[in-house]
């Protein structure tokens, strides 16, 4: 069996200390193994259950490929599958375990990552054409701290073709199918791992977000995520961009997603902190109150600027009931005048726009860079064909704006401790298989069809400001279909998201199995 060098010993000790003081962060109560549930079970139950000897790592990876043979093929969530390798390095799990060996916070643990995120000796394929066999030589940075921390990856999940789309599907691996009605899309673009989540088929993922892309199939799928801080998590290896590229943006993240707030920050714990470890590690703030009630927290449920539907709405309306009556302190309304510099949901979503057209520009073609060129001369081009033109001087200005803007946000929590607004303003939609760009699209809503592109508006305000937010389940609508509350909080301060939302599970319910995945 292989021994770890000391650097590597070294650095797995690392994470077991950064990982425990910040798991009793949160407001729940220790998992109790002797009712742990291997299908629908957390994470941190799971760990717990091995380390009590309930269930063996060899035994748990077995049974979750058992249950991907029996519920995958209708719900499609992988592209590829690592059967053998993980059951092997389940068994060397259990081995070092009896040895009392040196264990990481995820000794064993089966999980799952997005397929757009470097994995070594496995292919990345991005779900796009030119990296069908793609295969990364060495791991993106979080996805090496989730190994050091006794992860095993027993496969690599769906997302649209460079994970850009709000659905899931792809030549390479074929169309994902929502757990809760297979006619609808789980969401994207880590649509893949939020039904896999859903299903029962693993435990944890790693997913990437700039329009949502955590968040949305979270609130699609009924299970938790979080876009953390911007850069708390390195973006290095995800594809986009290219394969190699060193550098990062402004505005993409990589983030956990699980069937429970705890689950999230036991995730955040390893693979957050800088992708150089050398100098310093990330030592977050505990989060802001110690009960719920304590919290004071602004919200806003719905506004002209991107209108929910009422069935959603309806949901996250009984939300915020719930939390009243719990006694936490609500104000409601969207901030413009409690903002040092006062900016509207239209301004915010604008200025996100801009920088999201400049932050895909490296990748567009010259016809592509013409066509934006051309629409910007006849008068008709959004905000993204004005950044995908853009100097460095006019990227300089807007990026000047977000900083600002993140600032004024950060002078609203002085007051406030987080922010309650919608993941998005629909649940799961019906697979949409047109071939027109997003732009031409629409999405049926009860109260008629709508600009597709809505879908990144409430998604948006997290990301041009870089701050933390949580999407929790809250609920169903009455066709079903689950629907998430995002959470939103000051920055770097990502423990408090973490912690309201494990509160608001205690409260409303949090993760429920979809009907029929229970056998």
């Amino acid at each position: 069996m292989h021994r770890p060098s000391r650097r590597s010993f070294l650095q797995m000790s690392g994470s077991v200390a950064v990982a425990a003081p910040l798991l009793g962060s949160l407001g729940s109560a220790a998992a109790r193994p002797r009712a742990f549930d291997p299908n629908f079970g957390s994470a941190t139950e799971a760990l717990a259950a091995m380390r009590e000897r309930v269930i063996s790592s060899r035994e748990l990876t077995a049974h979750v490929f058992a249950r991907i043979r029996q519920y995958n093929p209708r719900v499609n969530a992988f592209v590829t599958l690592l059967e053998a390798q993980a059951l092997e390095q389940a068994a060397r799990a259990d081995e070092l375990r009896a040895r009392r060996g040196q264990l990481g916070p995820l000794h064993g643990l089966p999980i799952l990552i997005k397929d757009s995120i470097e994995t070594a000796g496995v292919r990345t394929t991005s779900g796009a054409p030119q990296y069908a066999n793609f295969v990364p030589t060495a791991d993106a940075p979080a996805v090496a701290r989730l190994k050091r921390a006794g992860a095993l990856l027993i496969g690599k999940t769906n997302l649209p073709p460079l994970a850009g789309d709000w659905q899931t599907s792809n030549t390479i691996a074929g169309r994902t199918n929502n757990p809760w009605d297979l006619t609808r899309t789980p969401g994207g673009s880590t649509g893949g791992g939020a039904a896999a989540l859903a299903a029962g088929l693993g435990f944890l993922e790693l997913g990437s977000d700039i329009a949502g892309s955590v968040r949305i199939p979270s609130s699609f799928c009924g299970v938790y995520g979080h876009k953390p801080s911007h850069d708390l998590i390195p973006f290095r290896g995800h594809i986009p961009p290219a394969p190699g590229t060193l550098s990062s943006n402004v505005l993409s993240d990589l983030g956990p997603l699980a069937r429970s707030a705890e689950d999230l920050l036991l995730e955040l714990s390893i693979t957050a902190g800088p992708v150089e470890e050398i100098a310093y590690r990330w030592a977050p703030p505990k989060p802001r109150r110690n009960a719920l009630r304590d919290y004071r927290i602004g919200y806003v449920l719905d506004d002209p600027f991107c209108p929910v539907d009422p069935p959603v709405r309806a949901v996250l309306e009984q939300a915020v009931h719930a939390l009243r009556r719990a006694g936490v302190q609500l104000v409601e309304g969207f901030p413009r005048e409690a903002l040092p510099v006062p900016i509207t949901a239209q301004e915010m979503f604008e200025l996100y726009f801009f920088l999201l057209g400049t932050v895909y520009a490296p990748g567009f073609s010259a016809e592509e860079i013409a066509t934006f060129q051309e629409a910007i001369r006849r008068g008709v081009a959004q905000g993204y064909a004005y950044g995908a033109v853009a100097s460095h001087a006019e990227w300089y200005s807007r990026n000047e704006a977000r900083l600002r803007l993140r600032a004024s946000w950060q002078s609203y929590f002085r007051e406030f401790d987080a922010f309650l607004l919608p993941n998005c303003f629909v649940t799961a939609f019906p697979h949409d298989s047109s071939t027109l760009p997003p732009r031409e699209r629409t999405v049926a809503t009860s109260q008629g069809p709508r600009p597709y592109n809505d879908l990144m508006k409430w998604a948006s305000f997290a990301v041009v400001t870089g701050l933390p937010a949580t999407s929790a389940p809250v609920g169903r609508t009455a066709e079903g279909l689950p629907v998430g509350i995002q959470i939103m909080g000051p920055y770097h301060e990502d423990l408090t998201t973490l912690d309201i939302a494990q509160r608001m599970s205690e409260l409303l319910g949090g993760f429920k199995p979809p009907p029929g995945y229970s056998a």
